[in-house]
């Protein structure tokens, strides 16, 4: 199933699609889409940046442009939720929403969503609407379908929020976690140190660390290394880059303190861990 809508005027494109068909698993091939899925029918499994994900039934996750996905196609269970930047950019329409670096761009890992009783409801409710819209070929479809993401990333972000170590933290300390996240993905190729956030942040270091510990399980530091192991993954299993080329682009001057940090994080160091996953795929 895919249900497509594309506009010629400004390029955008939404689509819904179960990723059952090969034109729906060509979207994988994309590198300029995000992929909401949901694991409606059934607990599923697939590999996002070379990484299993093991998603229970009634679990969603949010993938941004950078991800690499691979999903088999006999893969039942899923329903996805597809679009580019033109057809609704995370960044310029943050203030409507306020997911950027929250449900987007939050982590290392993409942030996943568990549906519980009434709100599994809502969000089926939700789907149904998407589908109905896409019967709907006028002027406004495209507008109405935009109307419809915003709602549904609005309602993942205040249920994502409940499940927060802390979910009283207030909007003005979690806007601080979210512009550190941002900050993160922006630089972390050349800042590698929690002060370099906290100078731009305006923060001091403690400050942050205190934020995080209501806000997860993971310290500011844990973020940036993982983020920097997670591309350093992606470059090594999609790319043809050497070590010591991914290590130079990773804003590592020397190879071997790369090397270091990589096997400190992921086990194994960059060769051994390219090796060990070619071979399994």
């Amino acid at each position: 199933m895919r249900l497509d809508y594309a506009s010629i005027k400004d390029e955008s494109t939404f689509i819904l699609t179960d990723f059952n068909c090969t034109p729906a698993l060509d979207l994988l091939k994309d590198k300029g889409l995000y992929k909401i899925l949901w694991s409606r029918g059934q607990a599923v499994s697939f590999r996002v940046d070379g990484s299993l994900i093991e998603l229970e039934k009634d679990q969603i996750i949010f993938c941004t442009p950078i991800n690499v996905l691979e999903i088999d196609k006999d893969t039942e269970g899923i329903v996805s939720l597809v679009f580019n930047r033109e057809f609704y950019c995370i960044q310029d329409h943050d203030q409507e929403v306020s997911c950027n670096g929250f449900l987007f761009f939050g982590s290392s890992v993409p942030q996943i969503l568990t549906l519980k009783g009434k709100d599994k409801d809502s969000f089926c409710s939700m789907f149904d609407s998407f589908e109905e819209e896409f019967k709907n070929k006028d002027q406004i479809q495209g507008e109405m379908l935009r109307t419809l993401l915003k709602s549904f990333l609005i309602k993942s972000r205040r249920l994502i929020k409940q499940e927060l170590p802390d979910p009283g933290l207030p909007n003005n300390q979690l806007d601080i976690i979210r512009r550190f996240n941002v900050l993160v993905e922006k630089h972390f190729r050349e800042k590698h140190q929690v002060a370099d956030y906290a100078d731009l942040l305006f923060k001091s270091p403690k400050t942050l660390s205190n934020l995080f510990h209501k806000y997860s399980d993971k310290s500011p530091l844990a973020t940036i290394n993982e983020r920097i192991v997670v591309e350093a993954k992606r470059l090594l299993l999609y790319s043809d880059k050497t070590s010591e080329e991914i290590a130079y682009e990773l804003g590592y001057k020397e190879a071997g303190h790369f090397s270091k940090f990589f096997k400190k994080h992921a086990g194994s160091n960059p060769s051994e861990f390219k090796s060990k996953k070619l071979a399994s795929s």
